[in-house]
């Protein structure tokens, strides 16, 4: 059974950084893409970032681009979000998603893509 489990969420100024951890469990990491998801209240969830299983290949939403990071360890089966700048429009609930592929230098950026998906860790930047 996967488990996706992220930490690191909080309350930060703008301005501020964060940094979101996804530990997977249960399979193989370096056979999973990964993937940043976010969901504000009332709206629906969006792609934030996503990484390749062979971690060389990264994509971003256009909104995050510049400001956020993200990277995996497959030794610690650990992705992560460095999230700098921080705005207030970056405050939502913040999903690690994870696919099974056999291609290394894919990334996906929808959420149907996923099949494994965390519960959700808040993120606010305040104003």
């Amino acid at each position: 059974q996967v488990q996706v489990i992220e930490s690191g969420g909080g309350l930060v100024q703008a301005g501020g950084s964060l940094r979101l951890a996804c530990a997977l469990s249960g399979r193989t990491f370096r056979s999973y893409a990964m993937g940043w998801f976010r969901q504000a209240p009332g709206k629906e969830r969006e792609f934030v970032a996503a990484i390749s299983v062979s971690g060389g290949n990264t994509g971003y939403a256009d909104s995050v681009k510049g400001r956020f990071t993200i990277s995996r360890d497959n030794a610690k089966n650990t992705v992560y979000l460095q999230m700098n700048s921080l705005k207030p429009e970056d405050s939502a609930v913040y999903y690690c998603a994870a696919r099974e592929t056999y291609y290394a230098r894919s990334y996906y950026s929808h959420t149907a893509d996923y099949s494994y998906w965390g519960q959700g860790t808040q993120v606010t930047a305040s104003s």
